[in-house]
C-alpha cells in the first residue's frame, strides 16, 4: 500500500497505480510518500494487534479513540486484496477480515501517521 499526503492540508491519497515524479500535488506543492511505521515506542499503542480464529483475523489496536486523537482507519492489504474499516472516535478500534496468510495489517493515527505489521 503505498499513500502520499500533502504537509500542508494533510489531505490523504491511496496510489493505486504510480505515476512520474511530481505528478501528485496539492496545495501547490509535490505529495510525499507516508513511510509506514512498525516498532511502537510512543506511550500510545499504534502496531495492529491480531488473532487468528479458522478463516478471520480479528484486529485491534491498543489506542485512545478520543476526539483529538484515535486510529482513522484499519486496513488488511494482501498481492490480490485489501479491506479496509474506518473508525470514528469513541469507536472501539477493531476489526474483522478474511484470513490471508502473508497479509499486512495497517492503521492509521490521525496524530502519528501509518503503523503496520505481518500476519503471519
Amino acid at each position: 500500500m503505498t499513500l502520499k499526503q500533502c504537509k500542508s492540508c494533510g489531505a490523504l491519497v491511496k496510489v493505486i497505480k504510480e505515476c512520474p515524479e511530481n505528478c501528485m500535488q496539492c496545495c501547490g506543492k509535490e505529495m510525499e510518500t507516508v513511510v509506514p511505521n512498525s516498532v511502537d515506542a510512543a506511550v500510545e499503542k499504534h502496531i495492529p494487534t491480531y488473532e487468528i480464529l479458522g478463516d478471520t483475523i480479528s484486529v485491534y489496536v491498543p489506542h485512545v479513540m478520543e476526539e483529538e486523537h484515535f486510529i482513522e482507519w484499519i486496513s488488511l492489504v494482501s498481492d490480490s486484496k485489501e479491506y479496509t474499516v474506518k473508525l470514528s472516535p469513541k469507536e472501539e478500534p477493531k476489526a474483522i477480515f478474511p484470513y490471508i496468510s502473508n497479509s499486512t495489517l495497517y492503521s492509521y493515527c490521525n496524530k502519528h501517521g501509518l503503523w503496520k505489521t505481518t500476519v503471519n
